[in-house]
């Protein structure tokens, strides 16, 4: 796709490429003398977040959060995907390979934005870092919500154990991924103290980081704390069974011994020839069992 002109005014100038091409990324190196190796960088599908400045071009790498193509992430490429931010002079120039909610919203407040004839790039720039961090805040929301589903279905409708455990660790795949990439992302938004923003502007865009990586920092404490907890639960219910069967095989073995004995038909044996043989042996059997079962509930086993 060619390069497109989002917003203009006297001050700055913002251009928008998406999904580049080869003969894309030529024309912007031929136009804005943008480094042909930085440029690579913005259709490297995996290429984690960072800064970079080449002569007079700044560049900031970022990747936005977004739902995962895949069923099971496995990279940071399967939860983000990346916008490439170039500030050459007062241009501002972005390159992404799909589609964003950054780029969108920002085009869409910019259009509503009072006062938006005197924004310089770095203003912009500022605008599309913020709404970066946004996305990363939006799906901790989410993921906050879905724990909170698998946490009601764990101790009140005592779902398959199996089931949960796979959901659990997509939540924290998703997780473990974001909060990565929110701490490769330090390094981008520390350099926006190098542009020409107000300092409360650059420790707002610092304090939203620094917020986000939080939650996730929670959200992974979070996650962590409820497969051990499912876990633990699991342990107990199968350590119920092993006592349930534990009981029974107290109940059932002495009186197997004694059956067994009795079944050994020697022919010298007294109580084989009394007509009351059995009927004393099966209740000495019973006799066996009530003396158990009084003794377990004695001891509250």
């Amino acid at each position: 796709m060619a390069a497109k002109t989002l917003f203009e005014n006297e001050h700055c100038l913002w251009v928008d490429v998406q999904a580049p091409t080869t003969e894309d990324l030529e024309a912007l190196h031929q136009t804005w003398g943008i480094d042909m190796m930085l440029l690579e960088d913005t259709v490297d599908r995996d290429h984690l977040p960072k800064y970079e400045e080449a002569d007079e071009v700044k560049f900031f790498l970022t990747r936005e959060s977004h739902h995962p193509e895949k069923r099971h992430p496995g990279g940071v490429s399967d939860v983000s995907t990346k916008i490439g931010i170039f500030l050459v002079h007062e241009t501002l120039i972005t390159v992404h390979r799909l589609e964003t909610t950054t780029v969108t919203e920002t085009y869409s407040e910019l259009q509503k934005h009072r006062g938006s004839e005197r924004l310089t790039a770095d203003e912009i720039a500022l605008m599309l870092a913020l709404k970066v961090l946004k996305t990363f805040n939006d799906e901790s929301v989410k993921l906050l919500e879905t724990l909170d589903q698998l946490e009601k279905e764990i101790f009140l409708r005592h779902a398959d154990t199996a089931k949960l455990i796979r959901k659990l660790y997509l939540v924290k795949r998703k997780s473990a991924l974001n909060a990565r990439l929110l701490n490769l992302s330090a390094e981008w938004v520390s350099n926006f103290s190098g542009l020409k923003l107000k300092r409360l502007q650059i420790s707002d865009l610092k304090d939203k980081h620094d917020d986000v990586t939080a939650d996730y920092d929670h959200l992974n404490a979070e996650v962590n704390s409820l497969i051990t907890m499912l876990l633990a639960m699991s342990d107990q219910q199968s350590n119920k069974v092993m006592k349930l069967l534990t009981q029974f095989s107290a109940y059932f073995l002495p009186i197997t011994f004694i059956a067994g004995v009795y079944g050994m038909n020697f022919h010298h044996m007294p109580e084989l020839q009394s007509p009351y043989g059995y009927w004393l042996t099966l209740a000495f059997m019973g006799l066996v069992v009530l003396v158990i079962f009084l003794y377990m509930r004695r001891r509250n086993w």
